[in-house]
């Protein structure tokens, strides 16, 4: 066979095997809809799609709260309203939410669907709840097989997306971890229709979407589910930075001129949290907020129901099921019931009577959650007696100077930096000779760009702005470039004079000996010194009871050893619950007296939210041992993030050793005693 026959039979062999890909590729005609009547009534009714196409779902009979949302949804959908609903927990608003999502695509009300939730991994959760529909459900495929049928086809293998066709057109069918692109058919309503998710503090903003024909869709039907964690909701600059997000980025995403959609299944867990917030129509009238409940009111016969609780309590302490309680509930059920009113009566348990019963086990099981979670109506919390300022206390203390101008009467600039393996919190105080305090300004490093984040959710890392080092080689790169944009400065007086930070200490609980290194060699040897701070208990010595060895420092509950062996720097080791209990006193003094600590004037958009919960994030807990009572700090629960506490700690003991003193802290050396000789000794007794 000479060559150009053996091309000719090797380009028909690649043509055939095209075709017969091409042919596998094409899903061919698709099946005709099976009940036109069913859909058509289901595409103007958002609860007859529900009761149709998800009776597996919809189990039970709805409520009237249940109608109300479906109602105030369907008209979120087709009208674009915002709707933001909380109802008890398990009373399916999420799947409400996410089926009205299926909804707005397969009628080609919405083309671009979006679907966020408190974080990725939830968001993700949802996608994949949708793809199950998708992809299982029969009586969807029944009436919209121009949407679910290529889908189908698909038979779970998302790289033979590229290459489906119809009638030997391409899909372009999308179906990712993060998103799902309907199939382009011709006449489809739905075609290319997008739903994507995300999580609400992740990649939000410009969304958009580019069809086979040119064509940018941006999204027009939000989801937003339960928006706030539970540590998120104990955080007010963690719930203003949620809600800023929402109603800036997400709710124009749309783009200029468009309207958007959303709904906005939330739970109420603390009180003032977003879901509080955003149900509040008179802060947020544009929601369209409903707040429903699981009991509208409560059984009035609160001495039977209290021996019902006790009944129930004792038998599921005997390893019972509570079936005596249960008994004793039908016993008394007309009086148990009377003045009874629940949202939903087809809601109780299979070992339970009735919705007024499964309520009050919900309640007697844990009182506080069950209003949170259930009612929406948390109850107030119980706060730590400590007498400690609030977060707002120390916001609204600002004493109107602009952030990083140093206010007159200011002698002495002090800094600390708290070391972390992602991130450099630093700040700078002013103080006079007397011990009156100005936060100057802080920040970290690398800067996160944005007004409120925590350790954890930073995103510029030390380790992502110096590449390629090590842990301990990012931290000494970037102690390197904080010292030298701080320490180098001269800070501005408002009076014109220009000053430079005194003294600048340096956590070094952590990575000691690379700080002591960077202390030894930076180019600001003279100013920056390694800080330990200890805890001394009321049963530690005191560091009044330490015996000063020649060489050290003795200040304020503070000194600084003599130096020895290989870390030949000195350091300061700090007693940090005294100095944290002198912070906090000199925020409570009013403006003006001395002693005073306040912060510089918000603007632009600043506030100092994040910095009043650093200084929050410890209490103290007054201890007695040894004859002494001291206040012993501890973290709040969840440990939240304290660094610009320990930073304004740390200023305050450099101040110290700088020269301030406090009116009535000064410590006095105690009288010299002459040294007697033992003859004189002798002659005395004489």
């Amino acid at each position: 066979m000479d060559s150009q026959a053996y091309k000719i039979i090797k380009a028909q062999s690649k043509a055939r095997n095209k075709a017969i890909v091409l042919a596998a590729q094409d899903i061919g005609a698709l099946p005709a809809v099976k009940n036109l009547q069913r859909r058509a009534r289901a595409d103007g009714n958002f609860r007859y799609f529900c009761e149709s196409y998800f009776p597996r779902l919809f189990t039970l009979a709805w409520s009237k709260d249940h109608l109300k949302v479906i109602a105030k949804i369907e008209q979120a959908v087709i009208n674009g309203a915002l709707f933001a609903m909380a109802m008890p927990r398990g009373s399916g608003k999420t799947t409400l939410c996410q089926v009205a999502a299926l909804w707005a695509l397969l009628t080609g009300r919405q083309p671009f669907v979006f679907l966020i939730a408190a974080t990725a991994e939830y968001a993700t959760g949802a996608l994949a709840n949708l793809k199950s529909h998708l992809s299982q459900n029969e009586l969807l495929l029944e009436d919209y097989p121009e949407a679910v049928y290529p889908i189908r086809k698909l038979e779970g293998e998302s790289r033979r997306c590229s290459g489906q066709r119809y009638y030997g057109r391409l899909t372009h069918i999308g179906w990712t971890a993060d998103e799902i692109v309907l199939p382009t058919i011709p006449g489809s309503r739905c075609s290319g229709a997008i739903v994507r998710t995300a999580g609400l503090l992740g990649n939000v903003r410009g969304a958009m979407h580019i069809r086979p024909d040119g064509v940018s869709v941006r999204p027009t039907f939000v989801v937003i589910d339960d928006p706030q964690t539970d540590q998120s909701a104990k955080s007010p600059s963690q719930v203003h930075e949620r809600l800023a997000v929402i109603n800036g980025a997400i709710l124009n995403l749309a783009g200029p001129g468009c309207r958007i959609a959303a709904a906005m299944p939330c739970t109420v867990i603390r009180n003032d949290d977003l879901a509080d917030r955003i149900l509040n129509r008179d802060k947020h009238p544009e929601w369209q907020g409903e707040r429903t409940q699981l009991v509208y009111k409560f059984p009035s016969n609160e001495k039977l129901w209290a021996q019902y609780a006790q009944l129930r309590g004792d038998s599921l302490r005997n390893d019972g099921t509570g079936k005596e309680a249960t008994a004793f509930y039908l016993a008394n059920r007309a009086k148990m019931d009377a003045g009874a009113v629940v949202a939903w009566d087809a809601r109780h348990n299979d070992d339970e009577v009735s919705a007024i019963q499964h309520a009050m086990n919900l309640r007697y099981r844990d009182e506080s959650t069950f209003w949170a979670e259930y009612q929406n109506q948390p109850l107030p919390e119980e706060k730590i007696t400590d007498g400690l300022l609030t977060v707002s206390d120390i916001t609204a203390k600002t004493n109107g100077i602009a952030r990083g101008l140093v206010p007159v009467g200011v002698n002495h600039l002090t800094m600390f930096i708290d070391v972390q393996a992602t991130l450099l919190y630093w700040l700078v105080c002013g103080w006079d000779d007397q011990f009156t305090g100005y936060i100057v300004d802080y920040g970290a490093y690398p800067d996160p760009k944005r007004a409120y984040y925590t350790l954890k959710d930073a995103k510029r890392t030390l380790a992502m702005v110096h590449k390629g080092m090590g842990p301990e080689g990012a931290i000494y790169k970037g102690l390197e470039a904080t010292t030298e944009q701080l320490l180098g400065k001269e800070w501005r007086r408002d009076d014109g004079a220009a000053m430079k930070i005194e003294r600048c200490l340096i956590d070094a609980n952590w990575t000691t000996d690379m700080i002591y290194q960077f202390c030894r060699q930076s180019r600001h040897a003279a100013i920056v010194m390694p800080s330990h701070g200890r805890h001394v208990g009321a049963s530690s010595v005191p560091f009044s009871d330490y015996k000063r060895k020649p060489g050290e420092r003795v200040g304020l509950h503070w000194r600084t050893p003599n130096v020895q062996g290989k870390r030949t720097i000195r350091h300061v080791v700090v007693d940090t619950n005294y100095w944290k209990s002198f912070v906090h006193a000199r925020l409570t003094v009013p403006m003006g007296d001395p002693g005073c600590l306040s912060l510089f004037a918000c603007g632009d958009g600043f506030d100092h939210l994040l910095l009043g919960e650093h200084i929050t994030a410890e209490y103290r807990v007054k201890t007695e041992a040894r004859e002494r009572i001291v206040d012993e700090w501890k973290a709040r629960p969840g440990k939240p993030d304290n660094h610009w506490f320990d930073c304004l700690v740390g200023c305050a003991v450099a101040a110290s050793m700088q020269g301030a003193v406090l009116f009535g802290t000064d410590q006095k050396a105690a009288p010299k005693r002459e040294r007697l000789k033992l003859s004189t000794l002798q002659r005395g007794t004489k």
